[in-house]
This record gives structure tokens, sequence and C-alpha cells, in this order.
């Protein structure tokens, strides 16, 4: 089969085996999408080698454990956990100790025309949603997990900074509570999806009015500058979550955050089904959020499409 390795910090289309592990489901994908942590890993962020891509829609080709999924169109919680230790027994293998994660640590991914999942990590998708809008599962969800770690009410008053794909769905997923969500980036056009949503946008050089006004900041730009962008608009004894992935050390003014007595949380993946069941009832719509589409062979033209200034979500289709 094809599949987009990386190594060495270098990405090609090549040839390699189908994965034969029949203790996992094989998945023909159908569809992949590329992200931000995919042009950071190739960039040697978390060091990995092998095929990347963690975002994906499938249809199980083979099920030992349930033949009955064979068939069945799914997408899948990346990580991988050991299924032993207490946090894996209590349904959660996000912090697993061990754990593998899809096309990022340990486990080839999804840029390729099949993987491999433990059949407790795919989730069926229903046929009312479209396989384009279910690749979004996977960021999706990581950006409704934001109110996992940060208590979000209808008065909260929120920016995202960050109008790239994984801001504007933390933007939407946070208007589904909170009345007053601002998006802050660097495209009035990318802003103008938002404000499609009822979601008030800024340009990020407009915002010295806005300093120390907002409960909870969202750092979902990918640069390394987001964060200072996020101090600087943090109220004293607000919050700022930590969203983006990138390969860099980021500078940030740590008395700021005592004397300001300021949380910082980290937010990284959430669950796949409530990201399902949002796109099912229309609840979030991604239909606009896809710039391209390019078949896997093209998959290096794809990465580099995917850097350029203003594009959404580059599409791979095997």
């Amino acid at each position: 089969m094809k599949a987009l390795r990386v190594k060495e910090q270098t990405a090609d289309v090549t040839d390699v085996p189908v994965p034969d592990n029949s203790a996992e489901a094989l998945v023909r994908v159908v569809k992949s999408g590329i992200c931000n942590t995919d042009l950071e890993i190739v960039k040697g962020y978390a060091g990995f080698s092998g095929t990347i891509g963690h975002e994906f829609v499938g249809v199980v080709d083979r099920c030992e454990d349930v033949p009955g999924l064979v068939g069945k169109r799914v997408v899948g919680e990346i990580n991988v956990g050991c299924g032993v230790c207490p946090l894996c027994l209590d349904g959660d293998s996000r912090h697993c100790p061990t754990r593998t994660v899809l096309g990022i640590h340990g486990r080839d991914g999804a840029h390729a025309e099949f993987l491999v999942l433990p059949v407790r990590n795919l989730i069926e998708v229903p046929a009312s949603v479209s396989d384009d809008s279910a690749v979004f599962a996977e960021p999706l969800a990581a950006a409704y997990g934001i109110a996992e770690r940060v208590r979000i009410e209808a008065d909260s008053k929120i920016a995202v900074i960050g109008d790239g794909k994984l801001g504007l769905l933390c933007a939407m997923t946070l208007k589904l509570t909170a009345d007053s969500v601002t998006l802050i980036g660097k495209h009035r056009e990318k802003l103008a999806i938002a404000g499609k949503r009822g979601i008030a946008g800024v340009l990020a050089d407009e915002t010295d009015t806005l300093r120390n006004s907002f409960d909870i900041v969202v750092e979902a730009s990918g640069s390394e500058t987001g964060f200072a962008s996020a101090m600087d608009l943090v109220r004293p004894r607000g919050t700022i979550v930590l969203k983006s992935t990138f390969h860099g050390d980021p500078r940030w003014e740590a008395a700021k955050v005592v004397v300001d007595e300021i949380s910082v949380v980290g937010s990284r993946c959430g669950r796949l089904a409530p990201a399902v069941e949002l796109l099912a009832s229309n609840r979030v719509q991604v239909d606009d959020l896809v710039s391209e589409e390019f078949p896997l062979e093209n998959a290096v033209s794809a990465l580099r499409a995917a850097e350029t200034k203003g594009i959404l979500k580059v599409l791979l289709r095997p």
C-alpha cells in the first residue's frame, strides 16, 4: 500500500506492507486530514518516524474480534493504551504511560491506504455524516475537550487566538455554551466563517483595547507567540488554555503568571463519540472548513498546500 512517511524531517509517499495485526481491526482509509501537528512532525516535533496522520474516516476491512464491524464506516480514538493500567481500566487511555498515538508516537498513522486500531478505539459514523465532515471528528473532539479541563459558563467571556482549523473549531464548540466568544486571527475571510456562527472576529493587530478583558483565553494559533498574546488578553485570575503543539521552545513571562494569579491549563485530546454526535446533530457544521483535496500519491504537494497562508483543511484521498 501507499503511505505518507516521515524520516529525518523528510516526507515522502512510499510503498509499505499493509498492516498485519490480527489483534486489531484493519481499516481501509477513505479520507484523512492534514493538521498542524503533521506539519510540525515533519519539522521534528515528537521525534516521530513512520506514517503520519491521525484524522481519518474509513471502512473496517477486517475485524476478527467483532465480525459485525466489517463494512462499517468508522473514525478512531488516536490514543492506544496498554489496557491494564488504572487509567485504561477506568476507560481513558489518553494518558496511559505506555500508550501509542496514531501517527504521532509509536504507531503508524492515517495518511495511508490502511491502518490498524483496536476495536475499542473505533466509533461508527452515522449515515447522516459525510466523509468530509467525519474527518473532523478528531480535531473537533480536541476542541470540545476544552470543557473537560475548564468550566465553561454562559456568561464566560472567552477569546480564542488563532483562526486556523483548530481555532475555528474551538470557537464553535465554546459558543455552544458561552454567549461571548471572540476569535482573534490574521485572516478576514476566516473570521467571517466564525461570524456566520455568531462569533465575534478581531484582527490580531487590533486587540489593544482588549487587554486583560477575558476570563478564558484559548491559545490555538500554532505559534510560540500565541502564549504572549494570551497573557496580554487574559484578566487577572483568569485562565489560559494551551492547545498548540509546535516544534520549538516558547518563552513567556513567568512573573506575570504569578503576579496576576493566572491559571495555565493544557488541553490535548478529547473524546470522539461526543464529537461525532455534534456532527450528526448539526450542532457544529464543518462543510466550509475544507480548502482542498489531493490524492494520496500527491501527499507531499498537499503538505505544502497545508502550509500556505490562509488555507484551511487539506484532505487526502487514497
